[in-house]
């Protein structure tokens, strides 16, 4: 194996006595290096670099926990690079939990005094203060609505003038879909169409709800129509997995704490989530939160649900209205892999009738979106992208689905790239025609 090489100095500031609380050290142990998790690998088939493989990644985060190894510039790249996609732990035979060892690390680097400087104020504002607040997200959405609607934004891009943005602002704008007017919020309670059969709440999440606020009420309007109550707790906040992914621990918690807060309601059915990276997150507060909190957290994460996950459940209503399409599924990451949900969506797209679902190749394979990866790792994540629009586009199909706003968005702008016609759409909005809900004409992220 290629180990990457360092000078003889000192961790960079990473605090080892912090890593080692944080890490059971049994995790490293499990790796057997068979590499059979290489092929699953987004980043190593990229780039052909064992450093960038998740077993490489092993090797070298044991080596700095042990202090054989200083984590200088060459170790933060290849571990900054992991996409965090867990595609891993879905190939590995031993049962490694790598996300338990990545994260930790992770969050020790961008604490660490030499690591504060690895991203730019103006991406820490984004990621920290903007993203996760859906009121400030929309007054912020409001300038770039009103510059699509008067052609400013695709004149900027046609000049050039976009190119003079800082990096992160330019990848900022080139992933914005087509934005629609800002409307109102969903009602707080929005009872059950027919016999009522559960009582749900939804979480409407921050981004999401800002960029794509349709498949929002589209997804109240399926759970409606399968003898939902749906609840939309007022008291909400974003996951905390953009704060906690990107190091700033303490405000990830926090937020944690105030959704059990919000969602506590004890007759609650189900927690129903429409985004994958946000419920894997959700459902994963018992492990990362202290534990003082663990009790109340492993009884909200035992209610958090995806929606196709939940629909599956609860014995979704066969739709009646046909979507005549070819659609293929794009496997988000966080769906798959940390939260084991891939044929329940699949079930519903079948169960649509005029819908062919069609096989996609690499579907459990990154679209390159990861979080805020396309922001922090621009050059592979375009890599990846663009990978994914090779696949999708083999396949011939009108449409492809996903269950994650970052997946959407990512997609959705390598088609605009590349000037293809593949319609991207979340499934809950598929799912929502068949219902009889809007028609498909402006619907998805880059609908015109």
């Amino acid at each position: 194996m290629t180990v990457a090489t360092e000078d003889n100095v000192a961790s960079a500031g990473i605090d080892l006595d912090w890593l080692s609380r944080r890490i059971d050290y049994r995790n490293f142990q499990e790796c057997v290096h068979c590499g059979l998790c290489t092929a699953s690998c987004p980043t190593y088939l990229e780039t052909s670099n064992e450093n960038d493989s998740p077993r490489g990644r092993i090797y070298l985060m044991r080596a700095v926990t042990d202090g054989r190894l200083a984590m200088g510039a060459a170790v933060r790249r290849h571990l900054d690079l992991c996409l965090d996609c867990r595609a891993c732990e879905s190939a590995c035979p031993s049962g490694v939990h790598y996300g338990s060892l990545i994260e930790p690390f992770q969050i020790a680097m961008n604490q660490s005094a030499a690591g504060g400087s690895r991203r730019s104020l103006l991406e820490r504002l984004v990621l920290h203060h903007l993203f996760p607040y859906s009121g400030r997200v929309r007054a912020a959405l409001l300038p770039a609505w009103i510059s699509q609607k008067l052609g400013l934004i695709a004149l900027a891009e046609r000049t050039g003038a976009t190119r003079m943005l800082p990096r992160t602002m330019r990848s900022m704008v080139a992933m914005l879909p087509r934005l629609s007017r800002p409307g109102s919020r969903l009602p707080e309670v929005l009872p059950p169409i027919g016999p009522r059969r559960a009582r749900v709440a939804l979480f409407t999440g921050c981004v999401a709800d800002a960029l794509q606020p349709e498949t929002n009420r589209a997804t109240a309007r399926v759970l409606r129509r399968n003898g939902c109550e749906v609840i939309v707790p007022r008291g909400q906040v974003c996951c905390g997995a953009m704060h906690y992914h990107s190091g700033a621990e303490g405000p990830a918690l926090g937020l944690a704490r105030e959704n059990i807060d919000a969602f506590r309601s004890g007759d609650l059915d189900a927690i129903v989530v429409n985004a994958a990276g946000c419920g894997a997150f959700m459902k994963e507060y018992p492990r990362v939160l202290p534990p003082a909190d663990r009790e109340r957290a492993t009884v909200f994460a035992g209610k958090v649900a995806d929606v196709s996950e939940f629909l599956v459940g609860l014995g979704a209503a066969t739709p009646t209205h046909p979507v005549p399409m070819k659609v293929a599924y794009h496997d988000a990451c966080h769906l798959c892999h940390a939260q084991h949900v891939r044929s329940q969506p699949r079930r519903l797209l079948e169960s649509i009738p005029g819908l062919e679902l069609v096989p996609l190749d690499e579907s459990e394979l990154c679209c390159g979106a990861a979080g805020t990866y396309n922001l922090t790792q621009p050059e592979m994540s375009a890599r990846l992208g663009l990978r994914k629009m090779d696949r999708i586009e083999s396949t011939g199909a009108d449409a492809v689905a996903a269950g994650n706003i970052g997946c959407l968005l990512q997609i959705a702008r390598m088609a605009r790239e590349r000037g293809s016609r593949v319609r991207v759409i979340h499934t809950v909005d598929l799912l929502d025609r068949a219902y009889g809900g809007p028609d498909l004409a402006s619907t998805g992220v880059n609908a015109t």
